[in-house]
């Protein structure tokens, strides 16, 4: 649905249904937002809601997707709720749910949830109906929180910080001063409207041209909700997620903190991802592309480390969703204890050319068509060892996505497009 003020009001409503179910008492919910202009609204409308419905509210302010999570769990609350569109542009916004302990909601609930919108039911009226407080001084908790996971601190460690105008504008600069790193940044003056616009994760430029010109030793950006980081290194050289995890799974199980001796990713990350952690004697168990299948598969597994090639990571020994701050802070960490830079530690991850190629308006159900099979196996021979295919059909358009890994760029475009062209012919 199109997130208006009357739709955020009648998603309140429905998640304090949902806080209400076997709690006796009134329900606690807490609400967090990122910088938009449209969150300052739109969590008006959610608090309204909440509130009118008998729950009580603590207004958390503009902070980290992940630390809403963490605050859910550690204040005791019911419900979760976060407004932020992530790396989206300004105008987007959405809604996030997460359920008591602080984990996202299961697609069950959310179901359930989006069931009862607008469902009658008996509101309570008088002293029943729920009270709202500010509870801005709980960023501090978070905070707190995240230096205690820390093995040491970031001491004459210099870094650039790219908050993307958005969430973490605040807490990642402090967060990274009081675990001792001397901290610059950029993109960390919100005004509503400029959030993830050239800056931030997905827009890296800037903060490589900041690390390189201030002759830092490494750069971090986050997304709008901070709930991931990507990094650069002294020299400019972009790390993603693929290469964070590595450098964390070999560092967690050096100190034999790595549950199972796994890390947990999806299909799309990169093939020099396994090897390296193959050739540590490290396993990968591999998921659908979405942190949530991430989640699920670490949780059923009993695995503490997953991610994706996005940068965002869940580390569960520290917290129930991916977190940027927590993932760069680890990072950081590694590098001080290794007395080593961050170019160093990525070396231990031989990132191989990938192309993606999305092909459009055709049919996702013939990706399974025989002339697309033997195309596949005969690419796939091509490569042996030194690459891989992977077709997957968009699970929100009309597209197949194909992606191929080989030894050189030159090789997987190559492949690449003789496969999308196949795609084009069998798949209308």
């Amino acid at each position: 649905m199109d997130l208006s003020v009357a739709a955020a009001h009648v998603l309140g409503d429905a998640g304090a249904f949902h806080a209400s179910v076997g709690r006796r008492g009134r329900p606690i919910a807490v609400v967090g937002r990122d910088p938009r202009a449209s969150g300052e609204f739109l969590e008006a409308a959610v608090v309204a809601g909440l509130a009118s419905s008998g729950v009580d509210v603590l207004r958390l302010g503009v902070l980290p997707t992940p630390a809403v999570a963490y605050l859910t769990s550690a204040l005791g609350a019911d419900l979760g709720v976060m407004l932020s569109a992530s790396h989206n542009p300004a105008p987007d916004n959405g809604i996030k749910f997460f359920t008591r302990g602080g984990f996202k909601l299961p697609d069950a609930v959310e179901n359930e949830i989006e069931q009862r919108l607008g469902e009658k039911w008996e509101r309570p009226v008088g002293p029943s109906v729920g009270r709202v407080r500010e509870a801005y001084g709980e960023a501090d908790r978070y905070v707190s929180h995240l230096l205690t996971t820390l093995p040491n601190r970031l001491d004459g460690l210099r870094v650039v910080v790219d908050c993307a105008h958005g969430a973490a504008h605040m807490v990642a600069p402090e967060a990274l001063l009081r675990a001792g790193a001397s901290v610059e940044t950029i993109g960390a003056s919100p005004d509503g409207l400029n959030i993830n616009d050239g800056v931030g994760s997905t827009h890296l430029a800037a903060l490589r041209e900041a690390v390189v010109e201030r002759g830092a030793d490494l750069g971090i950006a986050y997304d709008g909700d901070a709930d991931r980081c990507l990094a650069v290194t002294g020299s400019g050289r972009e790390i993603d997620g693929d290469q964070i995890m590595t450098i964390l799974a070999l560092a967690m199980h050096a100190d034999g903190r790595l549950a199972n001796d796994t890390v947990v990713a999806t299909v799309m990350s990169n093939l020099g991802f396994k090897i390296a952690l193959r050739n540590a004697g490290l396993n990968v168990v591999e998921t659908a592309v979405g942190d949530r299948y991430v989640l699920e598969a670490m949780q059923e597994g009993g695995f503490n480390l997953g991610g994706e090639q996005s940068g965002h990571v869940i580390m569960l020994d520290h917290a129930t969703t991916g977190d940027g701050l927590l993932t760069s802070l680890h990072l950081m960490a590694e590098v001080v204890r290794r007395g080593t830079s961050l170019d160093e530690l990525a070396s231990l991850m031989q990132k191989l050319p990938q192309v993606l190629v999305n092909v459009r308006d055709v049919t996702k159900a013939k990706a399974a068509d025989p002339q697309l099979l033997a195309a596949v196996a005969e690419a796939e021979a091509e490569l042996g060892d030194g690459g891989r295919v992977l077709i997957r059909p968009s699970g929100t358009e009309p597209m197949i996505r194909v992606m191929v890994e080989a030894q050189s760029h030159d090789q997987a475009e190559s492949i690449a497009g003789r496969l999308a062209e196949v795609v084009r012919t069998v798949c209308v």
